[in-house]
Parts: structure tokens; C-alpha cells; sequence
């Protein structure tokens, strides 16, 4: 028998002893594993974005990802689809249920205010933390425009004293140790080299008109800076510090693992305003795909072909321009009125919701003690009256588990609900319905519905078997996928199962 026979019989025993698809997972985790591990986020990307462009893109870029990859179409987040829980839902491999991060914001009853996301509450180990706790010279980077969301995508609180570089476009306002060459980039890639510039379609005409122009009024100059981060040059800006990333600290070249992840917001910055069927959307969209080839071109080069994998995910999708808007002041007035007629007697009328954060309603539990109101029927009769009377309700799961919907509607409630941060009660608007903010203008994300949690997801490197999977996977599956890829420890918390069907 020869060396290599006996080899692999070797592994089929092995994987016998294991038993089932443990053995199978077992085995891919000895296959050689890449130094340099990228993950791109976008924060808003639409698996419907590939059919339209698909006579559009570049050979390198989408395409090539598509075509030399494991490309999955059908990845959803099976849970409330707000940014930054989309964030943390990728970078923990669990549901917001877990890793707390349950949306923008949220209220706390007992200190009586608002609370924003940030990775200090993120309840749930990431991959990035079991990067770096595996030792062996591994580093980990962080790459966005804002400090807290991209914090999300590697840091967390049980390991907040991990050493985790975060590079942002934004200028600390606090001195922090920094990487020397930083300053230097920040300084000359500042937006204002961009001031009143034209965004010009990529394969239009010469002599086109821009599709916008980037007016700069000093008076006015948050205008300037909102146009910008939602502009292809924010995008590029992105991928220009990706790659000075790669350069300046050899990734992918040194004596450990280098892992990378990166949050694009741009696209989701610009589907706030315009919605995701725009043709500035797919402008967007084209844009990133020119970005992705001339840096899977540069990766080529440094650390070099087969020494790199590369993993784009979306933190989302969204709805239409032409979503409905719902005022949430009129939604908790809706469930007031009604908890007051059944509840108080006389001319009296109590207020018992004390705060609405969408989708999350938050009773007045002062007020359900002074009555004795058992807590659980208030929060079924709240939910009972959104639907009957609040305008756009179309669900609702309650604190106790209540829920007016079943099946797949009712695995989405409860990986949402955080039994700490969620209040009584969470509702969901009706299809294509956003909540009402600042002017009214645009749309917003968040919702159970396929627009916000279907999203693509394309794994690219040695590693990866090339071609589609058609079988639908779960945003929780990403990292514990590529844990299992970089031969780490899965995330502490993750409920995801490794796709055996991407790898090698």
C-alpha cells in the first residue's frame, strides 16, 4: 500500500470515529490555511443587485468572486436587520438574543434614557477575539468610517482588553495610540479634496451630466459631509486605506494569522436617503465592484495569489424608495389609549407606555404595580391593540414569548428579543413600511421582512470550493465558517453551523 493510501485511510477512520458531519469538519480543518483573512461588510447590499448589473461588472471584481469562489445568494439574517445588529450578528455568529446589540438604539428603563449601540455591550464573544487569543504573532485590524460601528466587528465585552486596531476615516477627538502611518493617509485623502465634485455615471457619456455634484457651502458644511459619505470617493477612500493596510504592515507576510474587517457604510448611508431600488444604488454598487478587483489585483501582488482569503458579507438589505412611513408617536398613542379604556376608572387617564424606541415598546411597570396589572396580560393587550388600532402594525412578540405570528416569523422574533435590552414588547410595520424619522425623507432598516434579511454572501480563496450553493444559509454561519477556515476557536456564543459546502 502506498504512503498516500495509507494516509487517507488514516482519515476515514479518523472521521468514522467521529461520527456523521463532525468527522467531515474535522477534516477540513487541516487543510493549509491562508496568513491573510479579509472580511468585507457591506452594510446595505441586495443579492438582487448581481442580476440587474450582472452585463455590468468587471472581470475582477464581483465576478471574479462569483466565478472562483463559493458565491451563496441566499444568506439571511433571521432576526431584526438594523445596521449595527447586523454587525455584531456577523462578527459573533450569534443572534441578537445572545449578543445584545439589538438596534441603533434602545431605552433603558431604569436609567431612563436612550442607549446607543457600541461594542461595549456586545454581550458575546467575536471571531476577531478568538483570532487573537489563539496567540502565535496573529493580528487583528478593524477598518470603517465611524468608530463605534466598526468596533462592532471585532470587539466585544468579555474581551474589551484584546488588541484590536481599529483605522477609522474620522480623526479621534481624543489623542490614542495609532498606527505612525495614519495621520499621514487621513491628511491626504481629506474629504475636502472632494468639495463640489462631480459623481459622474462609470459608463456613461463624456459629456453626461453628473448624477450629483457634492455642493460645498461653508455655512452649511454637514450637507457637504453627508453628500460625501453617501459618494462612491467615501467608498474609494475605504479601499484606498485597505490597501495602504495591507502595504504598510506586510500584511499576510509575517509569523501568524492577519485578519482583517472591514464595514462599508457608504451604500447604506446612501440607501437612507434614496432607497435601494435607485439607480444611484446600482451606481454604488458598480463602483464597489471596481474597488473589490483593483484590491483583489493588489492582493495578488502582496502577499501574493494563494496566500489570501477574501469574504464579503452584507449587514443588510432594504426596502424600495416607495416605503410607507409610519409614525411611531401614534403607534405607543394607539397602545396608551387602549391599555387606559381597559385598565383605569373614571375620567383618569394614565399613561402606561413609557417609551416607544422602534420596534421596541417599554411599559410603565410603575404604573402596572400601582393597579396590580399582571404584567403579561398588559404586554398581550398592547400587543392585541398595535395590531387592531396602531397604524402599519403587522406582528408582535412579547417579553413572554406571546407572539401573533408562528413558523419562521416566530425563530425571527425570538432571536431578536434580548430579554434585558427589548422591553415588553417588539412589533414589526407592515411589508414595505419604515419608521418615520428627521424629515420623513427616505427609508430605513430593521425589519423581519426577505428586502432587509436576504443578502448575498461570496467566499474567495484556496480554502473555498469554487461555485454556487443554492442552499440557504444563516448570517450566524459566517463566523464560524471562517473560524473553522483559520483554524481558530469559533466565537463563544455562536449558534451558526460551519458550511462544510464552501470549503475545500
Amino acid at each position: 500500500m502506498l504512503n498516500s493510501d495509507i494516509v487517507q485511510l488514516s482519515r476515514r477512520r479518523f472521521a468514522a470515529m467521529l461520527g456523521g458531519s463532525l468527522g467531515v469538519e474535522c477534516l477540513h480543518a487541516i487543510s493549509p490555511r491562508t496568513k491573510l483573512y479579509i472580511l468585507l461588510v457591506a452594510e446595505q447590499f441586495r443579492p438582487d443587485y448581481f442580476s440587474q448589473l450582472a452585463n455590468q461588472l468587471a472581470p475582477g471584481g464581483f465576478r471574479r468572486l462569483m466565478e472562483e469562489g463559493a458565491y451563496l445568494p441566499e444568506c439571511r439574517m433571521a432576526s431584526s436587520s438594523f445596521s449595527s445588529t447586523g454587525l455584531a450578528t456577523l462578527a459573533t455568529g450569534a443572534y441578537p438574543n445572545a449578543h445584545g446589540i439589538v438596534a441603533e438604539s434602545w431605552y433603558d428603563p431604569v436609567h431612563r434614557k436612550i442607549i446607543g449601540a457600541n461594542s461595549t455591550l456586545t454581550g458575546a464573544g467575536t471571531l476577531a477575539d478568538q483570532v487573537a487569543l489563539a496567540g502565535g504573532g496573529n493580528r487583528v485590524f478593524a477598518l470603517g468610517m465611524s468608530r463605534p460601528q466598526t468596533e462592532l466587528l471585532v470587539r466585544s465585552a468579555p474581551y474589551q482588553s484584546l488588541d484590536h486596531r481599529i483605522l477609522t476615516l474620522e480623526t479621534p477627538e481624543e489623542p490614542t495610540e495609532e498606527l505612525w502611518w495614519l495621520k499621514v493617509f487621513r491628511e491626504s485623502h481629506a474629504p475636502e479634496r472632494f468639495r463640489d465634485a462631480k459623481w459622474q455615471g462609470l459608463q456613461a457619456d463624456s459629456n453626461a451630466p453628473p448624477l450629483r455634484v457634492l455642493l460645498y457651502d461653508p455655512n452649511h458644511s454637514a450637507e457637504f459631509n453627508a453628500l460625501y459619505n453617501a459618494s462612491p470617493f467615501a467608498q474609494e477612500t475605504q479601499f484606498d486605506l485597505l490597501r495602504a493596510l495591507i502595504t504598510e504592515e506586510k500584511l499576510g507576510q509575517g509569523p501568524g494569522l492577519d485578519f482583517v474587517a472591514v464595514g462599508l457604510s457608504s451604500m447604506a448611508l446612501l440607501g437612507y436617503e434614496v432607497g435601494a431600488d435607485s439607480p444611484l444604488m446600482r451606481e454604488m454598487a458598480l463602483h464597489l465592484d471596481r474597488q473589490i478587483e483593483a484590491t483583489l489585483e493588489a492582493l495578488k501582488k502582496t502577499p501574493g495569489s494563494g496566500g489570501f482569503s477574501l469574504v464579503f458579507a452584507s449587514a443588510h438589505g432594504a426596502p424600495d424608495h416607495g416605503a410607507k412611513s409610519i409614525d411611531g408617536g401614534a403607534v405607543a398613542q394607539a397602545i396608551d389609549s387602549a391599555l387606559s379604556s381597559a385598565f383605569d376608572l373614571g375620567p383618569v387617564k394614565n399613561r402606561y407606555v413609557e417609551r416607544y424606541v422602534y420596534p421596541f415598546v417599554y411599559l410603565n411597570h410603575k404604573q402596572l404595580r400601582r393597579y396590580d396589572i399582571d404584567p403579561q396580560k398588559a404586554r398581550r393587550m398592547a400587543g392585541e391593540a398595535a395590531l387592531r388600532q396602531a397604524p402599519g402594525v403587522a406582528a408582535y412578540y412579547t417579553a413572554d414569548g406571546d407572539c401573533s405570528q408562528s413558523g419562521e416569523w416566530l425563530r425571527r422574533f425570538r432571536n431578536s428579543f434580548h430579554a434585558v435590552r427589548c422591553g415588553d414588547l417588539m412589533l414589526s410595520y407592515e411589508p414595505n413600511a419604515v419608521e418615520r424619522y428627521g424629515s420623513g425623507r427616505g427609508i430605513s432598516y430593521g425589519s423581519l421582512y426577505n428586502y432587509d434579511v436576504r443578502t448575498p454572501l461570496l467566499c474567495y480563496g484556496p480554502q473555498f470550493r469554487p461555485g454556487a450553493v443554492e442552499s440557504a444559509a444563516d448570517a450566524v454561519d459566517v463566523a464560524p465558517t471562517l473560524a473553522r477556515a483559520m483554524q481558530v476557536g469559533a466565537p463563544t456564543s455562536s449558534t451558526g453551523r460551519v458550511l462544510a459546502e464552501v470549503l475545500k
